[in-house]
């Protein structure tokens, strides 16, 4: 249920085409709808713009599905984020519609297309080894209606590397930025543009690195200004500030 929807409810209503108990019966799983192992967050749509986010970590494969099911049943978009390989399967046995990446760990599909936004947002990782991040950043973003500019491999062991994108940043509306060992790449991309960064650590390392603690760190510590942080791993986090970010420049908020 989203605004657009709703109005077209009320609309029908007050023209008389839709009677007030029919259209009771379309609202009677606002704000959410209780499936006894979840509660699915239908209203989220109409608050935040977005319908909820499934985090499939920890969930069972039947759940997981379940949850999909239901969105899918209510017209809502579909986002699932750390979604194993088994409940990727059993999501589409029930959803084959349903997209899979298995690089970025999401589950995905697009009922109703958001209007796309004009510019892009940049996401970067250090190494190929932080793909499984910038790509579920990616994957949230273009579900926000924002464009997004993959840029991989261009950590600070290279410098030139990141130089060589010199243009492509500088034109971004936004910056989402993965790196895990010491997590420079952040600062190093910060001094190069005006533009928000949104920094993610991720667990990419050596003993030292901590599973992301030494990154995150070297993050929240950046000299470069304009550089906010999110948790380790944690792409979609990232990407729904940079979407949010995104959504304000264009005016669509």
């Amino acid at each position: 249920m989203d605004l657009e929807k709703l109005e077209q409810l009320l609309t029908s209503v007050a023209a008389g085409s839709l009677s007030p108990s029919e259209a009771v019966g379309q609202l009677r799983h606002l704000p959410f709808e209780d499936l006894g192992y979840a509660k699915v967050d239908h209203h989220r749509p109409l608050r935040n713009g977005m319908p909820e986010t499934i985090y499939c970590e920890g969930k069972t494969p039947e759940h997981v599905a379940g949850i999909v099911q239901t969105l899918i049943n209510a017209g809502s978009n579909v986002l699932g984020t750390r979604c194993t390989a088994e409940a990727a399967e059993a999501v589409l046995k029930v959803a084959p519609e349903v997209e899979y990446n298995e690089l970025g760990r999401t589950i995905s599909l697009i009922q109703k297309p958001p209007p796309v936004l004009p510019g892009y947002v940049a996401v970067l990782c250090a190494g190929t080894s932080d793909l499984y991040v910038a790509e579920e950043a990616s994957v949230t973003l273009t579900m926000m209606g924002s464009p997004v500019e993959r840029i991989s491999d261009v950590g600070v062991a290279g410098i030139h590397r990141l130089l060589a994108q010199k243009e492509k940043l500088t034109d971004a509306v936004a910056l989402v930025v993965c790196a895990g060992m010491e997590g420079a790449l952040p600062s190093a991309v910060a001094g190069l543009v005006d533009r928000p960064v949104v920094a993610v650590p991720t667990s990419v390392g050596y003993g030292a690195n901590f599973g992301g603690i030494a990154a995150l760190l070297g993050m929240l510590n950046s000299c470069g200004s304009g550089v906010s942080v999110v948790n380790i791993d944690n792409g979609f986090g990232a990407a729904m500030v940079a979407g949010m970010i995104h959504r304000l420049a264009a005016g669509e908020a």
